[in-house]
This record gives structure tokens, sequence and C-alpha cells, in this order.
């Protein structure tokens, strides 16, 4: 098994790949105050979970926006299984062309999601990835990354809803029966979902007039799931678009 992991400012996820298949999912909070002994116990319990003896990981490959977690989580590795993790970064082979101002500033996981829309879905293509922030990336007809919009994300907006009012409570994210709300809840819900999912519509029509053609669209992320089916463009969901781009990317470099 190759384990696949994707350290995010929210969440760490994890995939198992067997013979080029994902045989499972799961996430850990992210967290940089804990030990490599500590997160090799998360990993450890967590693959246990799901069926994955500690031999079986022959490999694993990470990418990572939370560079104090990153030598944390190689370190984990190394003593759960036994491995040394390839890390997505400078010197990595992705086959993806970065034309923007800073290659170097682009982050991990754009370059895995990216990856893994070209080699799945071809190109060109605009990736929207909906998790802490929402990120929408363009890849061109070249396979090249030429560049991405960087949007507070889902969670973020309704957390600050509730964060910086004095009379707006806490809700959890999911859609309202409509968009003109009754209650204090579905009126912040409306505005989150329906909200974002009109952003997602807008930008794709400003990024198809910026780029001269109408590109197919590949969503992802945590928030994807709730907010892409109210969005009015054809939009195709894969949750795991970042997970199946390490895996692709490890293939290529191992």
């Amino acid at each position: 098994m190759i384990l696949t992991v994707d350290i995010g400012n929210t969440n760490i996820g994890l995939g198992g790949f067997s013979e080029g298949n994902l045989t499972f999912v799961a996430k850990i909070a992210s967290n940089p105050h804990l030990t490599g002994d500590e997160y090799a116990c998360k990993l450890l319990e967590i693959l246990s979970l799901h069926g994955v003896e500690k031999d079986a990981v022959e490999g694993a490959i990470l990418s990572s926006v939370v560079p104090l977690i990153t030598d944390v989580m190689k370190q984990a590795l190394s003593i759960a299984y036994g491995v040394t993790p390839m890390t997505v970064g400078p010197g990595i082979k992705t086959g993806l062309g970065i034309r923007c101002d800073d290659p170097v500033s682009v982050g991990a996981d754009l370059i895995c999601a990216c990856v893994a829309a070209k080699q799945l879905y071809g190109c060109p293509a605009l990736i929207v990835d909906m998790g802490t922030a929402t990120k929408m990336m363009v890849v061109d007809n070249k396979g090249a990354f030429i560049g991405v919009s960087i949007i507070p994300g889902v969670s973020m907006g309704l957390n600050a809803l509730s964060a910086g009012t004095a009379q707006l409570p806490q809700v959890s994210l999911q859609a309202p029966p409509a968009a003109i709300g009754k209650n204090t809840a579905d009126c912040m819900r409306s505005g989150v979902v329906y909200g974002n999912a009109a952003m997602v519509d807008g930008m794709i029509r400003r990024m198809n007039r910026e780029y001269g053609e109408t590109l197919p669209v590949i969503a992802t992320g945590g928030a994807a799931e709730t907010v892409i089916p109210h969005c009015e463009s054809e939009i195709t969901c894969d949750r795991h678009l970042v997970l199946k781009g390490l895996h692709l990317l490890y293939l290529r470099n191992n």
C-alpha cells in the first residue's frame, strides 16, 4: 500500500492506494503542537481501524501547507511504518508546467489537484478546491498551471459570521430550504451555501472570459459536496482529487 498524506490548515487527509485503487480515506485534525510520536500513534490507530497492517505500507508521499507539521509527519511515518515519505516540493517531477510569477510559491496541494485533473480529466481545466480556503486554478491546453484565485473558505466565512457579530449564532454547514431565509440560522446558511455557489458560478464565467473558452470544471475539497450541487455551472465533483494527485506523483517519481 502507498499512503498519501495531505496536510492542510484544518485537517490532514489520509488515503491508501493498493494496486492503483483508493482503498480507504481518513482525516485527523491538524495540530502543530503534537510530536512525531503522537502523530505516529494516531496513524497506527486510524489505519488499523481500516484494516491496514503495519507492514502493509510500502511507501508514502505527503503534501503540506503547514510547515510546522511537515517534518513532524515525516518523523511519524518513519516511526510508525519505517518509510521515508516523498514530499511534494521543488525537485519533484510533476509533468506540470508552472507559468506564474513565482513558481516556487505555488502550494503543494494546488500542484496535486492540478496533476490529478490533468491526468484524469484532461486539459484545459478549471479546478475548484473548497478547503479551508477556496482555490480556483486553471490548467491550460498545454498542461501548464497558469494561475489561481484564492478566496476565504466556506467554513471560514461561516465561523466569521458568528465570531464577528454579537447576535449571530454558530450553525451547521448545510443548505437551507430557500435562498430567502425565514430564521437566523437559515439566513446564515443561505448566505454561506448559496452565496458561495453564486460566487463559484461568477468566477467560472469571469475565468472563462479571460481564458477565451469554456473550461471543464472539476471540484474537490470538504465543502464541495455541500456547495457545488447548488451551482448553475456544469461541474464534476471528485472529493479525493488531491489524494489521487499525490498517488500519481508517487508513481511518477518512484
